[in-house]
């Protein structure tokens, strides 16, 4: 679905909305007391400036008695079959963030990644599989890259654990050449990347990932993940708590220009590995 056609279907969500919260009797406040979220939100969700998360929608349908309506409208909306059924809503979240902010403990962000990296990444979790269900991943990843490369791009700040840049992932060619891209979009000006080196020792969030997302109309959200699983938070509490969190991982990491000094460092590492094997 294009962008515009799927901005004009969320409007339609937030018009359905607001006429049957009105035909129920219920102003905005009531509605979001009834379904946990403030009365500000349902405004939002009804003027199409935010997203309601699945539970959300199934706990409207419940209030206003509309029979899974907007649980159908929402899943036509949000679940797109190549990514996990946890992830495809911070999918349409990205598309709108106009700042992206990520921790990556183990692997890569994903709208870092190549190709290459991809397919290793799902190889090494998917063994069994087709070589056309890789190739469906890896072509969904590649067009969420494809957000760093529009004009109404989002700011995008990641910080990598030095580990990440060690694992030779798809063996060591492939990670050179994923380091390489990576310096790249950094001298392109088109992401802004950070290390946190070993020598830092213990860290804010150790071992997981966590990525913030900003909008032009629309609260802060923070995503997590975990096993199979995922946690979007909207929250203002814990999204401030998180944002506080990053913070302290910006303040220890390397500054950019140390950071793509060790970046280029070890891609030449990995491609004098790749040489002599």
């Amino acid at each position: 679905m294009a962008n515009g056609s799927r901005q004009a279907a969320w409007e339609f969500f937030g018009t359905e909305l607001k006429r049957r919260r009105e035909d129920a009797g219920l102003t905005q406040v009531d509605l979001g007391h009834r379904v946990f979220v403030s009365g500000g939100y349902i405004g939002q969700f009804e003027q199409a400036i935010r997203k309601p998360q699945l539970d959300v929608a199934k706990r409207i349908d419940e209030i206003l008695q509309t029979d899974g309506f907007f649980e159908r409208l929402w899943r036509k909306l949000i679940d797109d079959r190549r990514y996990a059924e946890y992830f495809a809503e911070v999918v349409e979240l990205e598309r709108t963030a106009t700042k992206i902010s990520t921790f990556a403990p183990t692997l890569v962000p994903g709208l870092l990644q190549t190709p290459a990296y991809t397919r290793a990444v799902m190889l090494a979790g998917n063994p069994f599989v087709t070589d056309e269900y890789i190739k469906e991943k890896v072509t969904a990843r590649r067009e969420r890259a494809q957000l760093l490369d529009g004009t109404t791009k989002p700011e995008y700040w990641s910080i990598l654990h030095e580990h990440v840049l060690k694992i030779p992932v798809g063996g060591a060619e492939v990670m050179a050449e994923q380091l390489d891209h990576i310096a790249q979009l950094v001298h392109r000006r088109a992401v802004l990347v950070q290390v946190l080196p070993y020598s830092v020792g213990a860290y804010p969030l150790m071992g997981r990932m966590v990525q913030l997302m900003e909008f032009e109309d629309a609260p802060p959200t923070a995503y997590t993940e975990a096993v199979y699983s995922g946690n979007l938070l909207d929250d203002p509490a814990l999204v401030k708590r998180v944002q506080g969190t990053y913070d302290l991982l910006r303040a220890a990491a390397l500054p950019p220009e140390a950071s793509q000094a060790l970046i280029e460092s070890a891609a030449e590492d990995h491609r004098r590995c790749a040489s002599t094997t």
